[in-house]
């Protein structure tokens, strides 16, 4: 027996009329309000977490090239080839 997961299309019964659209003006109001709840970052605090996010990519890019040149060397002593 299939059952019908789609969310709140299948709770409502087919006769139940569909809720009207969001003006724009109305959904443009919504998103300023939402953006004043924001709690920005502060110029040092920006500062700090991009320093801290390139930190670790670079890291995570070092790990991943230094998996890679180990895989690499060690599929090429395994199936042969003209390696470094």
């Amino acid at each position: 027996m299939a059952i019908d997961t789609r969310g709140e299309t299948a709770d409502k019964p087919s006769g139940e009329k569909k809720t009207k659209r969001t003006s724009p003006a109305l959904f443009y109001r919504q998103i300023v309000a939402e953006l004043h709840k924001v709690i920005w970052p502060t110029r040092k605090e920006l500062i700090s977490y991009t320093i801290v996010v390139l930190v670790f990519v670079l890291i995570m890019v070092g790990i991943v090239a230094g998996l890679d040149a180990l895989f690499t060397e060690g599929v090429l002593r395994i199936f042969g080839g003209s390696g470094s």
